[in-house]
């Protein structure tokens, strides 16, 4: 299965993003998780364009959005403020978003700093140590600095199956579905993966997402976790404190942290059920 997306840049404040547009309907925005770039999500984006207006886009510094600067990273609200910018230059009604992990993340901030922009956003997943009490978050803020040390000491080699770990990923995908689009670590994932591991992880360790202004943004967040992820892992914690702190109740996703890509065909309806819940205000969108 596959979409025709049509395809464009947006300049931005020190770099120049690539979005895709597929399909019609509701305008739905994928910020993808860490090293993914627009074709991350292929598969998911395939089984929800025939309800939706599906736009994913390289995060700044990833694939084929270029950085001013290559050697500068981001933070969190430069990437959100992509995301705003983005979001106005493709339609004047409030959105909908997917964010997974750190897309995630960047949604929260998306909703904190732009109200009334995005209408509903699935978190899943968020990679924020400030949803967590302090002792925890500062565990946290050191397990990723050591992530990032391990890296550039030794490698992407050495680090991946640590990062894996600590998200609760299954690296060896015995859970998938069938038929996925191939997706092998080429030299394209290899660089978006430096990018990430290199300037985004600093951007998680020195947050500063506002916490306390996520009840009152007028975006209906949706907490959200993978039904595999293990229940003591950072990525379950955050988005279960994040469930605790909007005093709503944690949604089950399929599959694990990286459900979107292993699982697009169920985790695609959930998507479209969790959009078309009581209290998002949505109609249940067609399936044409």
């Amino acid at each position: 299965m596959s979409t025709t997306a049509t395809t464009g840049t947006l300049a931005v404040s020190g770099a120049t993003l690539h979005f895709q547009v597929h399909g019609a309907g509701p305008l739905l925005l994928i910020s993808q998780s860490g090293e993914g770039d627009a074709d991350r999500s292929a598969d998911l984006v395939a089984r929800l364009a025939d309800s939706h207006t599906v736009v994913t886009y390289d995060r700044r510094g990833l694939s084929r959005s270029r950085l001013d600067d290559p050697e500068r990273g981001a933070t969190l609200a430069e990437h959100a403020d992509d995301v705003h910018r983005l979001l106005a230059s493709l339609t004047d009604s409030p959105a909908l978003m997917l964010g997974c992990s750190l897309g995630a993340v960047i949604g929260l901030h998306a909703a904190t700093r732009h109200p009334g922009q995005i209408r509903v956003l699935i978190a899943h997943e968020p990679v924020a140590p400030r949803l967590l009490p302090e002792a925890e978050r500062a565990r946290h803020e050191h397990e990723l600095a050591a992530l990032q040390d391990l890296y550039l000491r030794e490698g992407l080699g050495a680090a991946l199956p640590e990062i894996a770990r600590t998200l609760g990923i299954d690296p060896t995908h015995g859970d998938a579905e069938p038929d996925l689009t191939p997706q092998p670590m080429n030299a394209l994932r290899r660089a978006n993966f430096d990018f990430f591991v290199r300037h985004d992880f600093t951007a998680v360790i020195e947050d500063t997402l506002d916490v306390a202004a996520l009840r009152s943004t007028g975006t209906h967040i949706i907490p959200a976790a993978g039904r595999t992820t293990p229940r003591t892992v950072f990525d379950h914690r955050c988005a279960t404190a994040l469930a605790a702190r909007l005093d709503r109740e944690l949604q089950e996703l399929p599959g694990g942290h990286n459900g979107n890509t292993s699982h697009p065909r169920a985790y695609a309806t959930r998507v479209r059920e969790l959009l078309a819940a009581p209290g998002t205000g949505l109609p249940v969108p067609p399936t044409r």
